[in-house]
């Protein structure tokens, strides 16, 4: 269903957590890699510092963030009775990285249920909608969400405009049904997507139309990923406007209602779209691009770590969650932290 008037669902964040790999690359390492220009890369993408994963896999970071997040929450993970991994590439095809981030927190006999949720950029708003529908319902207490990302391994340096702006690491959030007397919840979630754009922004191999086994090392642009950065600016720009409009609606809340907006950190020139696009003052963004890069799935709950731990964002505030996806998809939560 898209955009029914909604009750708000009684979810609060009990916890975020974060994790970061130790390797950073500047921006200036990138110019000189590539063999651009003193300063290209910056002007390029906004993003000064990245942090590339060395040996470290998706799962081991996931579990860490979770950690992290378990304990900002003051629980343990016997508190938890459900794993849900919003990446947008798995581990592995097989099992779900959920269930890895569960062995590698050494509960891996505990039961409790792991899947995942996939919607590239956007799998930790996914997530985090579908879920709080059973949290509101009672269906699940505590919910552990992780979205770990390892960006560096699929980039395409002959496509260095779009290879500059990622980075790796992990964020988590654990949620709850919100008290009586507690405020927090979600007002308005929104999900479009466009398939019409589904090649401005892919990876074409792994699957079953270009499995693994059609890699050659001479040819492994299938298995890279591709982004048609200008088709894909255009495309949303058009899509923006009404989506947020349709968002706001549902949520009964204008730009004065929100303490901060909360954009997927794509790119500085993504970001200053949405900026210009919502209207929204400079002290309501939340920016941390430079020095994180586009972390894929983990931006969104990467954000809302940054922005709790800031205290950019208190208890009975409202915020906006917003995004844009490979699909093309849009996305946007507004919640009551």
């Amino acid at each position: 269903m898209v955009g029914a008037m909604m009750h708000t669902r009684r979810i609060r964040i009990l916890g975020t957590g974060k994790y970061l790999p130790s390797r950073q690359v500047t921006a200036a390492q990138l110019d000189e890699k590539l063999g651009k220009p003193q300063g290209w890369v910056l002007k390029k993408s906004g993003v000064r510092v990245r942090h590339y994963a060395d040996g470290e896999t998706v799962s081991q970071m996931g579990a860490k963030a979770a950690w992290a997040a378990l304990e900002a929450a003051s629980l343990t993970f016997d508190d938890i009775d459900c794993v849900i991994c919003t990446s947008s590439v798995p581990e592995q095809p097989i099992p779900c990285t959920a269930a890895l981030i569960q062995k590698e927190m050494n509960q891996g006999d505990s039961g409790v249920p792991c899947f995942d949720v996939n919607s590239t950029c956007l799998s930790f708003l996914a997530g985090l909608d579908l879920i709080s529908y059973l949290v509101d319902a009672g269906r699940y207490s505590r919910v552990l969400l992780v979205a770990p990302e390892i960006a560096s391994l699929g980039l395409n340096e002959a496509h260095a405009e779009s290879a500059i702006l990622f980075g790796d690491g992990a964020a988590a959030v654990v949620i709850g049904q919100s008290q009586p007397g507690e405020s927090s919840g979600i007002r308005a979630a929104r999900i479009e997507t466009y398939g019409s754009g589904y090649e401005l922004s892919q990876i074409r191999g792994g699957g079953s139309k270009y499995p693994f086994r059609n890699y050659r090392p001479d040819d492994e642009a299938p298995f890279l990923f591709e982004m048609q950065g200008e088709a894909l600016f255009k495309k949303t720009s058009k899509l923006l406007p009404a989506f947020l409009e349709r968002l706001f609606k549902e949520a009964d809340v204008c730009m004065d209602d929100l303490k901060l907006v909360i954009p997927h950190q794509g790119s500085a020139m993504a970001m200053r779209l949405l900026q210009k696009k919502l209207g929204i003052p400079h002290e309501k963004m939340m920016n941390f691009i430079e020095n994180h890069g586009n972390m894929i799935a983990a931006s969104l709950p990467m954000g809302i770590h940054e922005a709790v731990q800031a205290n950019r964002i208190r208890r009975g505030e409202r915020f906006a969650l917003i995004g844009i996806s490979a699909g093309i998809s849009l996305g946007g939560i507004i919640l009551e932290y």
